[in-house]
């Protein structure tokens, strides 16, 4: 034997998740967005249980772990160092390690340095295991007030104008809702972007997601344009949620005709907000047609 009595059964508890044994393999562990409290309680059981951490900033890591009690050995894992230090870790997976994957904040691989280990992994045969939580897309599509029913998360877009803007004509058709992060500072000219490119589609502007702070700001693309030029950028980490293009065969008396069968049976506000998700017309533009066809009626 290698070790004592009580390190062997320190090491097999370690491993053990609510009396349950962790099979080897990588975790892909979702934290918090903003409030440390946004965390399940099965991601501090992988993390607590984990022989290794990989974190994309441990500083934030640390702080998540300290902030739970949970002591963890914890590695760097992002994009500067991925291609040195990916096959050592592959390679302890493969001889039956247990590791959690985090990034600095939501799910892990959502726009973060996680996709090409995990995708590695996979190749190799190791075991890869999600376990859920906080997405900053999800919740800004919730609170967005914009349909859910279909959406293409598209990352960050290009900082150059040129590119930004080439960039943003290849999403233009893309169905349902469109989603994407922006750094703060860039948020006034990526909006007069896509309120040029994209032309007038209703969006939401969500910042600060869970943090004391929270705001969704809500308009059209050029609304919200207009008003970052004016106030400037604002604090926080961004999220864009943007409509979906107006369907080029929603013409004025189509959209009338779906007006006066919906505000048959709902009120008018409701039914303005249920024509607008179907046809991807400007929730303002049907609600004032909504609002002229009921005073036409009397």
């Amino acid at each position: 034997m290698t070790g004592t009595s009580s390190e062997i059964q320190g090491e097999a508890s370690r491993h053990r998740v609510s009396g349950q044994a962790l099979a080897p393999g990588l975790y892909l562990v979702a934290t918090p967005i903003g409030n440390l409290r946004d965390i399940t309680l099965r991601a501090l059981d992988v993390l607590g249980a984990a022989d290794r951490v990989l974190a994309e900033d441990t500083r934030v890591t640390r702080r998540l772990l300290d902030a739970h009690g949970i002591r963890a050995e914890l590695q760097p894992y992002h994009d500067h160092n991925g291609e040195k230090v990916r096959p050592g870790i592959l390679d302890d997976l493969e001889q039956g390690s247990v590791m959690a994957l985090v990034s600095d904040a939501g799910t892990p691989l959502v726009s973060d340095p996680g996709f090409k280990l995990a995708r590695e992994a996979i190749v190799r045969g190791i075991n890869v295991v999600a376990i859920p939580g906080a997405s900053a897309v999800l919740t800004a599509l919730s609170i967005a007030g914009l349909p859910t029913d279909c959406f293409t998360f598209a990352g960050f877009p290009p900082q150059k104008t040129g590119a930004r803007e080439t960039w943003l004509a290849t999403l233009a058709d893309v169905p349902g809702s469109l989603v994407v992060y922006e750094g703060n500072s860039r948020l006034p000219a990526s909006l007069a972007s896509m309120a040029k490119v994209l032309g007038q589609r209703d969006a939401a502007v969500c910042r600060e997601l869970t943090k004391f702070h929270e705001e969704a700001r809500r308009g059209t693309l050029a609304e919200l344009a207009g008003h970052y030029a004016e106030a400037g950028s604002p604090r926080g980490e961004i999220v864009i949620v943007i409509g979906p293009k107006q369907d080029q065969g929603w013409d004025e008396a189509r959209i009338d005709a779906a007006l006066q069968t919906a505000m048959a049976h709902l009120r008018v506000k409701d039914a303005a907000a249920e024509v607008a998700a179907q046809s991807g017309w400007a929730r303002r533009d049907v609600y004032a047609r909504a609002l002229s066809l009921r005073d036409a009626q009397g």
